[in-house]
């Protein structure tokens, strides 16, 4: 059953892969390249920041606390499962569009990427939403595009796109709930002069 999954992934890695375009090549590569995000996570920092003023310490604390988790979990299950890479899988390296050469470390599974997007995306959605509702289909769009891009590169099977989405997302979730544990005990209703029913992270 095992085989017959990592066959079918890579059946259908070749086909979305295979489905490039010279001008998306550039945009795919620079979606992928996380740094290229900065004044987007500065945005979003503005916006936690507008909307818990001070306690968005807090909020920007549990975040990065968030992508260690996912990063790291990441990692772990790269070096414990040791799946090649497409780009380097020998079967069908031939066959991978590969652009600029970039073809990532040996190991793919699972997307880094794919986890980290997702847990900030439900994570943000989570403790923005309420204000800024515009933000969850900007979030989800924003997630699948680094997600998508992956495979778009040649260097990640959908199935370690969909399990390090699952991943980031469950992290998120635990991550928020530990988030909102916190500041209900830090920061209850009553000191923050809120009524019980409009206190919403």
């Amino acid at each position: 059953m095992l085989e017959y999954l990592k066959e079918l992934d890579a059946q259908l890695f070749l086909f979305i892969n295979g489905l490039h375009r010279p001008w998306l090549d550039g945009i795919m590569y620079q979606i992928s390249y996380r740094y290229n995000w900065i004044p987007f996570y500065a945005f979003l920092t503005v916006l936690i920041f507008l909307k818990f003023k001070l306690r968005g310490l807090w909020a920007l604390l549990f975040i990065v606390f968030l992508i260690f988790l996912s990063d790291q979990t990441a990692n772990i299950l790269k070096d414990s499962t040791m799946r090649l890479r497409p780009s380097h899988n020998p079967v069908i390296a031939d066959l991978v569009h590969i652009v600029r050469d970039r073809r990532g470390g040996q190991f793919g599974f699972v997307s880094g990427h794919a986890a980290n997007s997702f847990a900030l995306a439900i994570f943000m959605i989570k403790i923005l939403k309420s204000r800024h509702p515009w933000l969850i289909p900007v979030m989800i769009v924003w997630a699948s595009l680094k997600a998508y891009s992956r495979i778009y590169l040649g260097v990640h099977y959908p199935g370690d796109v969909l399990v390090g989405a699952a991943m980031g997302i469950f992290w998120a979730l635990v991550v928020y709930w530990l988030f909102e544990l916190t500041m209900k005990r830090l920061y209850p209703p009553e000191k923050l002069a809120v009524p019980p029913d409009r206190y919403v992270y």
